[in-house]
Order: C-alpha cells, then structure tokens, then sequence
C-alpha cells in the first residue's frame, strides 16, 4: 500500500497539470486602485484586497492604492477589508475596451468604506463548494480574524477559539489546550492547516496538545457539526482550519507582510511572528515565516500552577510558480514544542511530566483555475508529508511515553460550474498512509493505518432556495502488525468502510433573513488508541485500556439555523441534534493501576448530544455596539440516560463595545453555568463570571497600519474552574492578566 502511495504522489501532478502548449496564451494585466474612508475620503493603508473565488490579494500602501498582477481579462469581484471598517464587494473590468474608457473619464478604481463596529458580509472558503458569504453557507460557520484574533490570540487554537459560539476547550495549562466543538473533541474535530490535515497525535492524548501556532494565522474558520464531506468522514463534531496562505496563491507587487508581539503577565510570555511575501523572480513569490514563544509557570489567584511554562519555535518557506493556467507550489514547515504538564492529583508526578513536540511538514500544490480541465473549471492537487515526534520526559530525564507518526497524504479535487440540473459542485478523493510507533511504557503495538475516500457535492440554485447534497465513501484498514491474544482482547488487523452523506436547504428572503436547515450521516474509524492502547499514558496521568473489537462511529445529525444580517445586525441562532450510534469514549473505572493510575477503558455506547448556539452582534450607532453569544450542549448515553463525562456546560459572553476607525474599547463578561451533569467518577462544577476589557488604537506609521491592543484578563482576579480542565482540582484557572500585543501590517 505504501509503495502505491508513493506512486500516486509522484504520478498525480502530470495529471492535473495542464498542457498550455496547445491553448492561445491568456494575456495577463496588472490592475490599480486604491481604497478609502468613505466619509472623509482620508486613503486607509493595510486594507486587504482580494479577487473574490481566485485567491488572489494585494496589501495597500500608505496612499491607499494596491496593485492586483496576473488578472485575465473580464468582470472580477474584489472584495477589500479592514480594520475598524466594513468589508466591501465590489465589481471590476479589467482588460477591454470599457475598463479603458472608465479608466480615462474617471481614473483609478476607488474602493470606500464605512466605518462599523461589527463585522458583516464575511466569506468562507471551509465546506464551502467555492468563497462565499458566511450567510450563505449551508451549515453554520464562524470567522475569527482581525481586532477578535488579535485580542483573543493564546497559545494554543483552542484557547484563541474558545469564546466562539459551541466551541470550549479541554486543558493541563497555558500550553496544552484541545478544541471541543458541540461536546465532541479529539479524532472527532477535524483539524487542517491551509485546507490540509496537520498529521499530529493531538486526538491521542489530553496532553497533547495541536501542533499549531496561531500567531501568524491570517484568519481561522470554524465549521461546526457534520457534513464537512470535502475534508473527511471522521468531523463528526466539525472543522477548524487555520489559514496562513502558506503556499503563495498569487504574485505581490511588492514586499508584504506583518509582524506581531505578544506578552501575558499570568505566565510572563513573550511571543512574536512575523511573516514576508515578496517576488525573486516575473512568477515566483515567496513566503517566509517564523514565530517564537517563550512563558513561565501560570499565576492563578490561589497560587502558581507549576511546571507549566514552555518554550515554543515555529517557522516555515514556500514558493510557488504562477502561470496563466494556474500555479505550482510547494512549503516546507517546522515546529517545536516543549512544555510542562503539572502535578500532585490522583496518578500524577509530584513533579510533573515535560513534554517535547516536534512536527515537520513538507506540503506540494498545484491548481489550475484558468483553463478548462474537462468539465472542471478549477483542478487542485495536494500532496503532503509529516514527520511527528512527542516524547514524554519524567524526573531525571527519563523517557516515559514516545510517539513517533509518519503520514502521507495524497488529494484531489475538482470543481465545475453549471453543469446539467446543477449550478455548481465539486467531486475528489483522497488517500493517506500513517505509521504510528510507539515507545516507552505505553505497550500500544507499531501500527500502520490505510485510508482512502471518494466524495462527491452538488448544488442547485432554485431562486432564493439554495440546495445542496453530497455523498462520500471512506474505506480504512488498521493493521498492528501481529495478531495476538492480549489482557485487553484479540489484537488483529481491522477493516472498516461506510458511506456518508449530507443534504442541506438554504432560504433567503430580500430582507435579509436566511433560513437553513441540514441532515448528514458521518462515520468515524475509531483511533489507534481506542482499539490498542495497553498501558500507563504518563503526561495524561491514565492508565489507557483500548478495545480491539470497537466498531466504528455511525453519526445522524440534524442541524437548523436561523440567520438575519443587515447595516446594523447580525444574529444566528442554531439548534442541533446529533445522534452517534457505538460513540466512543474513554470511561474512567474507579480503579488504579498497579503504578496508581487511574484505568480508564474505551468503549462504545449510543450517545445523543444536543443544544443550541446563538451569536448576536448589534451595531446600535455612533460607533457603540453590543455583543452576545451562548451554547449549550446536552450528552446522554442513549440507553441510560447518564450524562457523559467532559461535557461543557451552558457558556457565553456579552460585551459593549465603542469603536472609531482608529480606536476601539470593550468591556466584557463571560459567564458560565454550574455542571452538574457528570459522568461517573467526575466532579462537579459551579458555575461562574469573569470580567474582561480591552482597548485598540490603529495608526498609519512610516507608510504602515499600526495596531497596539491592550486587554485586561479576568479583571476582578476572579477564582473559578473550567469543567474541562484536566487540573481543575489542584488549581484555577488563569488570574488577572494584562496582555500587550502590537502588530504592524507592510
């Protein structure tokens, strides 16, 4: 299987790579505008503009004016954006004779935009057949960019997305943080870089933290519940996909670029990133990146969380060749990790446990966008390659749990337009191998997983109703390279495969209000751990029991939204259901290990979760604007009724907020309700609100956007637990904290 693996990464460029030497050359045009503040008309530098569907963008300068290279001929949508304002869409011809007439009578392209405090008319580009506004998305999705990601920004991507609506975040410290997304998480919650899976071992472990820096994440978009069929079948909970633009989509007119620093007094980080695209040659950008971060053990209002500080260095190149008919590229990425898992609870080291991560990923892309590929109008290929090593270090340098991963990942994708009874869709597969090694006292066995997939979307546009289907076939085999008898079952070879698929309606009135509603079957092949695991996970502090009889995870989910976006309101409110039949989870015995760790079993019982999502933003005038957001998720197992374990309890956030164009301020509290509902052997918690502020000031400085934010972290030092939280019986979570971050956007 790997040989064919190897085969198909190496034969499949020449597939999607077309021949241009029979076509007419597409004559290529360099377009010019600039962009403005609508009422004064004063030019606003560090605005993005971007070609909307082309991947295409351009950064202005401090006259206000970008240039946008390689645009063929024709109507394009541009779609700029900036902080402190609204985003605006607008169409442009570029190339013929009237673009030149308008050109003469009124000269540049001058793009305006309105001052407003909230976010609207934000696109997508995750789930999403192609770039589309997040109203118009079949399922609901959330963005965080801009004034929310810098001030929210932690260090991991569950503690930056924790406050979005149905997201949590499970946690061992500031450094080791898993996302939770409608009470689902690990393998559950499909994690992808650029559009492409990271190929850590996050889902293997609570200590394990995603190997993702979020600091140079130029956006991250959140799709939440099932039916994500373009990534995989295993998103029972949904995706998050952290978009850097890794891999240079287009040629810069210039040098651009940003850099941020960061710092946190509850654990005296210091952090900083930065990030260049720049032209070396006519069709060849390049893109380069490092961030770096260094913080001490965590300050909580009883005391220090000790032995949570970490050190972590993130960097990474790409390239790429843009043609007429598209572009060729290729990245490469490093990362490591080292940090601090505490102790002194059940099972834990009195000194705790340091962990030391490393991840290096090498990425190739080609997409052909200009050029007809048979019925297809854009061609993608991806191929990747990860090398991940988590080693876990006890007192005295000791190595107490290793996991060593290869994988390899070939995809491709293609996307039509009007086609038959449909208005557009998109068809592809994947196939992917991973070797999985394991060392130390962790007796999981050497094991290799194979998995391949097919699936196809469609859409049908019947006025104001937007129909969408898709279907999907995901085929996996595990093999642990021995067939034994063991304490925990037969350990043999597993075979799985099932067929998911996905059905979504989308109403949109003129006033602006959309209603939607999806159903999806999504299927899940249960982790090498959960069918394998045999002996102490020491930085997690269990003993992990797996289950070589587990069959896979079958999910029915049901989701219906109600959207509403005009000048001065945003809201969505979501209620969903999601029954998996054989959910399986890690069920906390009551008993201790003979090296006193507590025996946690993996089994499979019907499960139900259900809840609800609201999100509200209201622009009420004159730069004032209120903010709220709450979830709640209900898990039950289906035959008992009893809750299941790690469940997060109702939660949100409101806010007011006072923005100008160059300043904003915002004050906030975040609320959370007792958690009662517990599984066997966890412990309750009650419930809680902690006041958060935050102040930004932008300005234009040697021709750059300039952004200093400044937030205050649990104001009132306030004591309180998060029910995911791992440690949350020998301490709080973070105390008062002053965070500084200043960002400067060339």
């Amino acid at each position: 299987m790997r040989k064919a693996l190897v085969l198909i990464l190496a034969v499949a460029p020449a597939l999607v790579v077309p021949r241009v030497d029979a076509q007419e050359p597409v004559q290529r045009y360099v377009f010019e505008g600039s962009v403005r503040d609508g009422g004064t008309g004063f030019p606003l530098a560090g605005a993005r503009v971007s070609v909307v569907g082309r991947e295409t963008g351009a950064v202005t300068r401090a006259d206000g004016t970008f240039h946008l290279t390689g645009m063929a001929a024709g109507v394009h949508t541009l779609r700029a954006e900036r902080l402190g304002y609204r985003g605006t869409t607008v169409e442009v011809t570029v190339g013929t004779e009237r673009a030149r007439r308008a050109v003469a009578e009124s000269g540049e392209v001058v793009i305006e935009l309105s001052p407003s405090p909230i976010a609207l008319g934000e696109l997508v580009v995750t789930a999403t057949i192609s770039e589309r506004a997040a109203a118009e998305a079949l399922r609901p999705v959330s963005v965080m960019a801009g004034d929310d990601l810098q001030r929210q920004m932690t260090a991991t991507v569950a503690g930056t997305l924790a406050s979005m609506p149905g997201l949590a975040a499970t946690r061992m410290g500031p450094s080791v943080a898993q996302p939770v997304i409608r009470g689902l998480s690990g393998d559950r919650v499909l994690m992808l870089e650029d559009g492409t899976a990271v190929g850590d071992a996050s889902s293997q472990g609570a200590d394990h933290t995603t190997a993702l820096d979020p600091s140079s994440a130029r956006r991250i978009e959140v799709v939440r519940g099932p039916g994500a069929l373009l990534y995989g079948g295993n998103a029972l909970g949904g995706v998050i996909n952290v978009i850097r633009d890794e891999i240079p989509s287009s040629m810069p007119h210039r040098l651009t670029g940003s850099a941020t620093l960061q710092t946190q007094t509850a654990t005296g980080s210091l952090a900083g990133s930065a990030t260049t695209v720049f032209p070396i040659a006519e069709r060849v950008p390049v893109r380069v990146e490092v961030a770096a971060r260094t913080a001490g053990d965590l300050k909580t209002p009883v005391g220090t969380l000790l032995n949570t500080d970490g050190e972590l260095l993130s960097g990474g190149a790409g390239t790429a060749y843009v043609a007429d008919w598209g572009r060729l590229g290729a990245s490469f990425r490093g990362y490591r990790n080292d940090y601090g898992i505490p102790g002194g609870f059940v099972g834990g080291h009195q000194e705790g446990v340091r962990i030391e991560m490393e991840r290096v990923a090498a990425k190739f892309r080609t997409v052909v966008d200009e050029r007809r590929v048979g019925p297809f109008h854009n061609l993608r290929f991806d191929a990747t390659h990860t090398a991940y090593t988590h080693r876990e270090i006890e007192a005295g340098g000791i190595l107490g749990t290793l996991f060593d991963q290869q994988s390899a990942n070939a995809d491709v994708l293609g996307r039509h337009e009007a086609w038959g009874p449909f208005t557009g869709g998109a068809m592809g597969g994947r196939v992917s191998w991973e070797d999985f090694a394991y060392g130390g006292s962790l007796h999981t066995p050497d094991t290799r997983r194979f998995k391949a997939a097919m699936y196809l979307l469609e859409e049908v546009h019947l006025g104001s109703i937007q129909i969408e289907s898709g279907l999907r076939y995901d085929w996996a085999r595990v093999d642990p390279g021995e067939d034994r008898v063991s304490d925990i079952g037969e350990i043999r070879q597993r075979t799985f495969q099932s067929l998911s698929g996905s059905l979504g309606v989308l109403y949109k009135s003129a006033s602006g209000l959309v209603l939607g509603a999806s159903v999806a079957r999504a299927f899940r092949t249960p982790d090498v751990t959960e069918l394998y695991s045999e002996g102490p996970h020491l930085a997690a502090y269990v003993f992990e029991v797996g289950n070589p009889s587990l069959e896979g995870e079958v999910g029915h989910g049901l989701d219906v939204f109600l959207r509403f976006e005009s000048d001065r309101l945003k809201a969505e409110v979501t209620g969903f259901h999601n029954d998996i039949r054989n959910h399986i989870y890690g069920e906390d015995t009551g008993r201790l290990s003979r090296v006193r760790l507590p025996v946690y079993q993996f089994q499979g019982n019907d499960a139900v979760f259900s809840g609800f999502e609201v999100g509200v933003d209201v622009d009420a005038g004159r730069g004032l604007a209120l903010e709220g957001v709450a979830s709640s998720v209900k898990g039950s197992l289906k035959e008992t009724g009893r809750p299941l374990p790690l469940v997060p309890p109702l939660k949100g956030h409101m806010a007011l907020k006072y923005e100008r164009p160059s300043w904003y301020v915002r004050a906030e509290a975040e609320m959370a309700d007792g958690q009662d509902r517990i599984g066997e052997f966890e412990t309750p918690t009650p419930g809680y609100t902690v006041f958060n502020a935050a102040a930004g000031v932008r300005f234009t400085f040697g021709g750059r956007l300039n952004v200093l934010t400044v937030s205050l972290a649990n104001a009132a030092n306030t004591e309180y637990r998060n029910h995911l939280s791992r440690v949350k019986e020998i301490m709080p979570e973070a105390g008062r904290s002053l965070n500084v971050t200043y960002r400067v956007v060339f």
